[in-house]
């Protein structure tokens, strides 16, 4: 019997599909080569993108009927599902603690034994095996083909199932993800869907990003019969590469006003990788635990000397990190603070002036001033928003 060959199918989703995993494959590319010992974070970004790149190619070589003429790489890339949700979680967590847990690599072990097993039972079957599946999951009113196989049916369990595995593996690593980052932001004392924008707001915005696929996967998966609906979780898919495609292009350099002519202000500054890392970590350290921000006298120097740095250093980590001069970092901690305390009941009573003096500020105006620069809004207004 001979097998059937559906013609080429081009439409709007195809072609959306194949822009999508094109330009994944591309920032794959960037971070991957941007990854170093101290940038972590980019190796997973990277792996989770091309994950992400090569899940898109395969159901686009399905749903435009490509697969029929490259019927080999049917299913090849099935592994790559129980990747995606740990590399987002290591991803979030890596660059939000700047650094890494000493199991890491077991996050990557459902993935490899996975692997293994596709390598030992299903990569090597036949062409007329996997023609089989194929037509199975994307064309079923198509004829069956007689085909054989190796291997004992209950071998096939964990391929049976592995649509079961991957909403496992997405289900369990957004939950992580999302206690991890509530307790990020409850430790710089804001809400987990803040509005303010802050260094964590990325982060948050791809995990509901993530968090939307599970509910699309789950909505597809009970709503289509086979893997006809894949095409619109790839379409998702895309749409995550081509949001975070964006935000490398808006935080590019080459679109900032730079002359070239110009010495670099930090150019000569002997502050390495290794001091920079060890200084964040011990900056947030001592703002969360020892609040010297609250002292109206608080200053650079007295910050330097607490952490064991020169100023330039503090001032360069400040700078370049986090893209704040001192007095700009200072001010996010001072109303952060003067929120929770606009926001608590048993500070109701106190004025608001008085509130201002409480987190570091000498004058009513200046932290007026702060708080609507940050906030939006006067204290007053917030007070007043809080209590309702």
């Amino acid at each position: 019997m001979t097998p059937v060959i559906q013609s080429l199918r081009i439409d709007l989703f195809s072609v959306f599909m194949l822009l999508g995993w094109v330009q994944g494959f591309i920032l794959a590319y960037f971070f991957l080569s941007h990854f170093t010992k101290n940038r972590l974070p980019n190796l997973f970004l990277g792996i989770l993108i091309l994950g992400m790149s090569l899940v898109i190619c395969d159901v686009w070589l399905g749903y435009t009927n490509l697969m029929f003429h490259l019927i080999w790489l049917n299913d090849a890339t099935e592994p790559v599902n129980l990747l995606l949700a740990p590399m987002a979680y290591l991803y979030i967590k890596a660059s939000v603690t700047n650094r890494t847990e000493k199991v890491t690599w077991l996050h990557f072990l459902p993935f490899v034994i996975y692997f293994l097993y596709m390598c030992v039972l299903v990569y090597p079957q036949s062409n007329a095996y996997k023609y089989h599946t194929y037509i199975d999951s994307f064309h079923p009113e198509l004829p069956k083909m007689p085909y054989t196989y190796y291997g004992k049916r209950w071998m096939f369990f964990l391929k049976g199932h592995i649509n079961d595995f991957t909403f496992v593996s997405l289900v369990a690593y957004n939950f992580a993800t999302f206690i991890f980052l509530k307790r990020a932001f409850q430790a710089k004392g804001l809400p987990l869907f803040t509005r303010e924008k802050n260094a964590l707001s990325w982060y948050r915005d791809l995990y509901l990003q993530l968090l939307v696929l599970v509910l699309t996967f789950i909505l597809v998966r009970t709503t289509f019969p086979h893997d006809l609906g894949d095409h619109i979780i790839a379409a998702f898919i895309v749409l995550i590469i081509y949001v975070t495609g964006f935000s490398v292009l808006r935080k590019s350099l080459f679109f900032q006003e730079n002359n070239v002519r110009s010495p670099k202000k930090y150019e000569k500054s002997s502050l390495t990788e290794e001091i920079q890392s060890n200084t964040l970590k011990k900056l947030e350290d001592i703002m969360l635990t020892e609040k010297p921000f609250l002292d109206a006298g608080f200053s650079l120097p007295m910050l330097a000397k607490k952490l064991g740095i020169s100023t330039h250093h503090l001032s360069q980590i400040l700078n370049e990190e986090l893209g704040q001069n001192f007095f700009d970092f200072l001010a996010g901690y001072r109303i952060r603070e003067a929120q929770l305390l606009l926001k608590s009941e048993d500070s109701h009573f106190i004025k608001i002036e008085e509130i201002g003096q409480m987190v570091g500020y000498n004058s009513k105006s200046s932290f007026n001033t702060a708080f609507r620069r940050i906030t939006g809004k006067t204290p007053s207004e917030y007070k007043k928003s809080a209590l309702k």
